[in-house]
């Protein structure tokens, strides 16, 4: 089995390292524009966990590392590149668009998966933006050996959280729209001193989405097409699926489709091929991870295609048949971030020729 690939590096599927506590979707979780919180321009800012704890800032964060590539690229994107002293699973070469690539590149790597717990504590940072750890009792128990809380404030670390990504698997509902990429975004701004930044972030994406949503209409959902990611990636032994949690979930619906698996609540799971089957989806996305090179995309895409067709058990599939394949990145669908809403775009562009330019 391929071993799950998160910019470059292996990575662990959120879902199966959440515990109870993240009970909030993520309209629910976005801070608000009330004096003294995340929307509001000043310090100090007050920030909030999936369990609803409060995190306050007396000044913007100077010093931050971040877990992974997903809290990297937001940060990158919001200008605070000269704030971030440390990564964990940081992103693949070509991984991240143009000059975010070069300015990823320049950040040190703390660890190519889980940071060490002593290596986090000592980094020397006053703010740790955790995309995967456990929200019940703040009490760590994310991934690996993540400190505790008491261990954070003793180092004098703050412990925030990637609501969209952290809180996703645990959502009382399914996620269907981006409000968690944007609540992260402003909460970032804000503890960042970049609230400005974000509120542009924010708008070009809505500006993007609200455009799709105006050109593909009202259209009945059960007359939209049915979509599966296929995580090539993730192995062909058994799939991997993204379920209604997911951020995928979001992206799919948005552009006017159906997840095949949204009937699964969660973010992944692994189901029988024969699942898979009796979906026959109008449309198949080859999920493959950025190799670093367009050249070794374009092949890693061709095997995901080629394994499809000539499998005896999805070769007869409705989408292989037809060649309904769409070549879209897997990170910039599965991991929440402001390329969702530019996936949104291209999977409408393809599905509806006639209306989405």
């Amino acid at each position: 089995m391929r071993s799950r690939v998160w910019g470059g590096t292996t990575a662990v599927v959120l879902g199966a390292l959440l515990v109870a506590g993240c009970g909030g979707g993520a309209k629910e979780d976005a801070a608000d524009d009330s004096p003294g919180t995340a929307g509001s321009g000043g310090y100090p800012v007050t920030v909030t966990d999936c369990a609803g704890a409060r995190t306050t800032f007396a000044k913007a964060a100077e010093r931050i590392v971040t877990s992974n590539a997903a809290g990297l690229e937001l940060l990158l994107r919001l200008g605070a590149r000269d704030r971030v002293i440390g990564t964990g699973f940081p992103p693949g070469k070509g991984t991240l668009p143009g000059a975010l690539d070069a300015q990823a590149r320049k950040v040190t790597v703390l660890s190519r998966s889980v940071i060490p717990k002593e290596k986090l504590l000592g980094s020397g940072a006053d703010l740790y933006l955790d995309t995967f750890a456990a929200m019940g009792g703040m009490g760590g128990g994310g991934m690996g050996d993540t400190p505790r809380e008491d261990e954070f404030k003793a180092a004098g670390i703050k412990h925030i959280y990637l609501k969209s990504t952290a809180c996703a698997a645990r959502s009382r509902k399914p996620v269907t729209d981006l409000t968690g990429v944007e609540s992260d975004s402003t909460t970032l701004g804000a503890v960042t001193g970049t609230g400005a930044r974000a509120k542009e972030l924010v708008a070009g994406m809505r500006k993007t989405v609200d455009a799709v949503q105006k050109a593909i209409g009202d259209a009945a959902r059960s007359a939209r097409p049915t979509y599966f990611f296929f995580d090539y990636d993730a192995g062909t032994k058994q799939p991997t699926v993204v379920c209604d949690r997911q951020v995928a979930n979001a992206v799919i619906t948005l552009a006017g489709a159906r997840n095949a698996f949204a009937d699964c609540a969660g973010d992944y799971r692994q189901v029988g091929w024969e699942d898979f089957i009796a979906k026959n989806p109008d449309w198949i996305q080859l999920g493959v991870r950025d190799r670093g090179s367009a050249a070794a995309n374009q092949k890693a895409f061709d095997e995901a295609e080629q394994w499809l067709k000539a499998n005896p058990a999805t070769k007869g599939l409705k989408a292989v048949k037809a060649g309904h394949f769409l070549r879209i990145g897997s990170e910039r669908t599965t991991i929440a971030g402001v390329e969702n809403a530019d996936t949104v775009r291209e999977i409408a562009r393809t599905l509806y020729p006639a209306k989405v330019g």
